[in-house]
């Protein structure tokens, strides 16, 4: 006789609970991975990019062993170089150059310096040296070299601002507010700029503009001024009339508050005198073109004195 074995049924709420923990683990799962995926986004990094740079972290892992033993063997060099292959291996090498901040110096001069870095490994780039190079430019107050990864040199350049124009004997020259030569010029790109001539004007330019600073209502009607004898200004304003300055910064600026009074009093400029003499502290010498007397004096003591008080 047979005998039928017959397996028990399998309980339905020990079924349903590995169902409900088979769909927790679902979801943990699904939560996990939407998490990841948000922190992926929001890097800075393209999907290529984080390849780079895991497999740069992979190599660089290998590669510290290596560094450990040429280091320890007194050999500091050889592992800079590991270091530096296995960065290039990676990719991490410069590729690029992004220049920015560049409006009148030749770019080119900025490429020609960069570019010496082409194909060089990221860490072997030292940004320092570049910066000091770039510094050497004649429009470059400041620079900024970095590096963006995997394989771009960004350079952001700060340019001196032109202020004036140096006359020299054979040519003219583009200055900054502290008097750094900046360029050659030809003549016609100094006009509307303030002029300055004279040997060792070019130091002299900061305390030319205190002065000028003085005197705010005369100073965009200053074409020239030339440093006479290394201690003093004589000042040509756009009349073509010239204005003889005492020696001393402040007794200097003192003198162009005066004739700035003076003239908005009299009406000065544009008119018959063409030489204004104020080195003396108490008058004005006036010099009158067709007059035989070519300086005739005013005594104006009185009036600068009155002025003062």
């Amino acid at each position: 006789m047979s005998q039928t074995i017959r397996r028990k049924a399998t309980n339905v709420r020990k079924t349903a609970a590995a169902q409900g923990k088979k769909a927790r683990v679902n979801q943990a799962k699904a939560r996990t991975g939407s998490v990841l995926d948000m922190a992926m986004a929001a890097l800075p990094f393209s999907e290529a990019q984080l390849h780079r740079i895991f497999l740069f972290a992979i190599l660089a892992g290998a590669a510290v062993l290596a560094v450990v033993v040429a280091s320890a063997a007194g050999l500091p060099a050889l592992a800079n170089l590991q270091v530096a292959q296995v960065a290039s291996g990676a990719g991490f090498e410069v590729r690029h150059v992004d220049v920015r901040g560049v409006k009148n110096l030749n770019e080119l001069k900025v490429y020609e310096r960069a570019l010496a870095q082409r194909d060089r490994a990221m860490p072997l780039v030292d940004l320092d040296a570049l910066r000091q190079d770039l510094l050497g430019l004649s429009w470059v107050k400041d620079a900024r070299v970095s590096r963006q990864l995997p394989d771009t040199l960004v350079i952001d350049i700060v340019e001196r601002e032109p202020h004036a124009v140096l006359r020299k004997v054979d040519r003219f020259v583009l200055i900054d507010e502290t008097g750094h030569e900046l360029e050659t010029v030809a003549r016609g790109r100094a006009q509307g700029k303030l002029i300055v001539s004279g040997l060792g004007a070019g130091q002299q330019v900061i305390a030319l503009s205190r002065v000028l600073d003085a005197a705010p209502a005369l100073k965009p009607r200053v074409q020239e001024a030339e440093w006479i004898g290394n201690r003093r200004w004589n000042i040509t304003f756009k009349t073509g009339q010239v204005l003889a300055l005492p020696e001393g910064e402040q007794e200097a600026a003192s003198a162009l508050v005066s004739f700035a009074r003076l003239d908005g009093t009299n009406r000065l400029l544009g008119g018959k005198v063409t030489i204004f003499d104020m080195r003396a502290p108490d008058r004005i010498y006036l010099r009158i073109p067709g007059r035989e007397a070519e300086a005739a004096a005013i005594k104006a003591g009185a009036t600068r004195k009155g002025e003062a008080n």
